[in-house]
């Protein structure tokens, strides 16, 4: 008797099991200056006590590219499992010391090429802690979602809700929301974001490094702001101006949060 094959078996055989998409993803940028089990552990949770939710299973990049003594003697998977611990998961590292790689790459951390990241620095409390985003390597995952295309300007107009999971970016240019962004969603601009309804969920303007890029909206309740890598969370972001219409902009390296008048 000659054997059946299931048609079924067969879309399954010749379709794809994945595919790969180039995505725009913020990173938190972890440059480690020097290195004390004690003193880093103390400050890691000093940290995490300030902004709990921004500590919650963060992927990091761990940068060496300012540290001040031996790599040699740096115990790297101690560090990792110290991160791990405080609610950070490293993911990569960013350093040129080909031992270090190798150590690296034994604990299953990705190796960042120098200088490809740009640093994020932490507005949550007075000093700065940085992060970064890798916006140059590769095209945003984003949702084209009701967009209107002005072919005299480079901005970007959506005219519906961005929702939970979703993310738009507008490269080269601002981003207009005529509508709210929802909690879990994501928007991104290499130039300034504009908001005519509630941003609930995170903003990142100036994503290329523009220092003068600014966030408008008309009730603040973000998860996350950001404006070239200068960021504030939202623990910090409801101690003034929350749920109030805000404009942010850049002060030297300070996230300022003003009301919109």
């Amino acid at each position: 008797m000659p054997l059946l094959k299931s048609s079924t078996a067969k879309n399954t055989a010749s379709s794809a099991a994945f595919r790969l998409k180039g995505g725009l993803f913020p990173l938190t940028l972890l440059e480690i200056s020097h290195y004390d089990r004690a003193e880093f552990e103390q400050q890691l949770q000093d940290k995490a006590a300030e902004a709990p939710i921004f500590f919650k299973q963060t992927p990091v990049v761990l940068s060496f590219e300012e540290f001040d003594g031996e790599l040699s003697a740096l115990p790297l998977s101690e560090l990792v499992e110290i991160c791990k611990t405080h609610g950070l998961l490293p993911v990569a590292l960013r350093n040129s010391d080909a031992a270090l790689q190798d150590e690296a790459k034994q604990i299953s951390l990705a190796i960042m090429p120098v200088g490809r990241v740009k640093p994020i620095a932490d507005n949550t409390a007075s000093d700065t802690a940085p992060t970064a985003t890798d916006e140059a390597s590769a095209a945003p995952a984003a949702e084209h979602i009701g967009e209107i295309n002005p072919n005299s300007s480079p901005s970007k107009i959506v005219t519906t809700p961005i929702r939970s999971g979703q993310q738009v970016y507008a490269p080269g240019g601002d981003l207009i929301i005529m509508a709210s962004v929802s909690a879990g969603a994501e928007v991104l601009a290499d130039g300034n974001i504009h908001i005519y309804g509630a941003l609930r969920g995170r903003a990142l303007a100036g994503v290329r490094g523009d220092t003068s890029a600014r966030i408008f909206c008309q009730s603040l309740e973000a998860e996350l702001v950001s404006i070239a890598g200068n960021f504030k969370v939202d623990e910090d972001l409801r101690k003034d101006h929350w749920k109030s219409a805000v404009h942010a902009s850049l002060d030297e390296q300070t996230l300022c949060i003003t009301p919109l008048v």
